[in-house]
């Protein structure tokens, strides 16, 4: 099984190394914050200077524009910590006054592609940060954001060309993190591994470190290095535990065949959806009829976010892993898994078209996303390793 970066409980979030949440900057200063896995901001980076002449920016005087931006951040770490998007809503409706319009202050922009991303509408949320960086090119936050977004639909070049303004920017330390986490990506996980080595050594707090191991055990389990990402996951959990290190390490356990371990693991975290559709894959290998309870509610859940409006299409992702582990179709999982590839296109969104176009006997299929893979530069043991619908065995999350 493979670590879902859902973006409505932030496992998408794409950057896996940072936030996209900028908080308020003044001059040229940056202040470390403790984050505690990727979906948290890890410093508040220096924005620059933008002249803002509108009238939604002087009818807002800055301290209640700083106040609105906090309570905007609060809605969204609510929202990737408990899986509820009625805090994307709530988040969305406090950025009102601000929310599409021309002249909006860049740190406000850079919270309403958050907010959208958060959503999964990724195609808006990139338009609005591109609009960001035009008007403010030494704004490292919001290459950070678009970094992210780029590495989300696997165009590594732009990946790496927006680590770089954030370099360019003075965030060296988090420009290297965006960097390691690329070239992983693409396979040059040995770099990878001994970059990302490096920044652990020179990390200045627990949580900074948890946040560094968290990214090496990823770049291992890309390469194949099961033991040790494992290792490098608990560790990042011994130094500072947080509910995405521990549905990463959840994953592993899975993928490996130690269900046990892996319920363990899970039943102290939220019950995010992430969560619970872990924990009824683990509870059914251990012939738990108890997960039935957690599918039930998983589809309560989706039955819910289609009341409030939401289209079904942008958690394609989460639909078709639920598919293939709690349904038993992967013929279903399989469309709904190519359908999601058109929004998004990290490992787990390759991994879970591939594992059903082998489990459903589709050979036409998996030989065409391999190739787009291939094309696209993703590189993952994982991945490669998940056999055709003529291999000798199926895969299996």
């Amino acid at each position: 099984m493979i670590m879902i970066r859902s973006t409505a409980g932030l496992w998408r979030m794409s950057l896996a190394v940072l936030a996209l949440v900028l908080a308020p900057a003044s001059g040229r200063a940056a202040t470390a914050i403790a984050p505690t896995h990727g979906s948290q901001v890890l410093e508040t980076l220096a924005a620059p200077t933008v002249r803002i002449q509108s009238a939604v920016a002087t009818a807002v005087t800055p301290p209640d524009m700083a106040t609105r931006a906090a309570q905007v951040r609060a809605e969204i770490g609510l929202a990737r910590q408990t899986g509820d998007n009625r805090h994307w809503g709530r988040a969305q409706a406090l950025l009102a006054p601000w929310w599409d319009r021309p002249a909006a202050p860049i740190d406000m922009l850079v919270l309403q592609a958050t907010v959208q991303q958060g959503r999964h509408a990724f195609d808006a949320a990139r338009a609005v940060l591109r609009e960001a960086v035009a008007r403010a090119p030494d704004h490292a936050q919001a290459w950070l954001a678009l970094a992210a977004l780029e590495r989300l639909r696997a165009d590594y070049p732009a990946t790496l060309r927006a680590c770089d303004a954030v370099a360019r920017a003075g965030a060296i330390h988090y420009a290297a993190a965006c960097r390691l986490e690329s070239l992983s990506l693409q396979g040059r996980h040995d770099a990878a591994a001994t970059g990302l080595r490096a920044l652990i050594e020179s990390s200045q707090t627990a949580e900074q470190r948890s946040w560094l191991l968290s990214l090496l055990a990823e770049a291992l389990e890309r390469a194949g290095q099961e033991a040790q990402a494992e290792q490098a996951f608990r560790d990042s959990l011994g130094a500072a535990p947080d509910l995405y290190t521990g549905i990463a390490l959840s994953d592993l356990l899975l993928r490996t065949g130690r269900a046990a371990a892996a319920l363990a693991v899970l039943q102290p975290l939220a019950e995010t959806d992430a969560v619970l559709l872990r924990r009824s894959v683990a509870m059914r290998r251990l012939g738990d009829p108890g997960w039935t309870a957690d599918r039930a509610m998983l589809t309560s859940r989706a039955a819910e976010l289609v009341r409030r409006g939401d289209d079904p299409d942008l958690h394609g992702r989460e639909a078709a892993l639920t598919a293939l582990w709690l349904d038993d179709d992967p013929a279903q999982a399989l469309r709904l898994a190519r359908r999601n590839l058109q929004l998004q296109r990290e490992p787990v969104d390759w991994w879970v078209a591939l594992a059903s176009a082998s489990q459903a006997g589709d050979t036409e299929a998996w030989t065409e996303l391999q190739r787009q893979r291939s094309t696209l530069g993703l590189r993952d043991k994982r991945l490669e390793r998940i056999l055709p619908p003529s291999g000798t065995a199926a895969a299996r999350p």
